[in-house]
């Protein structure tokens, strides 16, 4: 199972959020020493996504023919 991916706010580049937070990642382009450079992004708190869907309308008296569970 894979990590939901989101636009890093920095470098713009599509990341895996793992835990409410940006996975660690170097910013784009070629590397021209051997030392690993993490975007200022990496770790950053991620912003929540859009709130889900409701199933149903709780205000909406339920089908006829079915009773209440509680």
């Amino acid at each position: 199972m894979s990590s939901p991916r989101r636009a890093c706010p920095i470098c713009t580049r599509e990341i895996a959020v793992v835990g409410g937070r940006f996975a660690r990642h170097d910013p784009p382009g070629r590397r021209t020493v051997l030392e690993l450079i993490s975007c200022p992004g990496s770790r950053r708190i991620a912003p929540m996504m859009a709130p889900a869907e409701k199933l149903f309308d709780p205000e909406e008296p339920p089908i006829p023919g079915q009773q209440p569970l509680f």
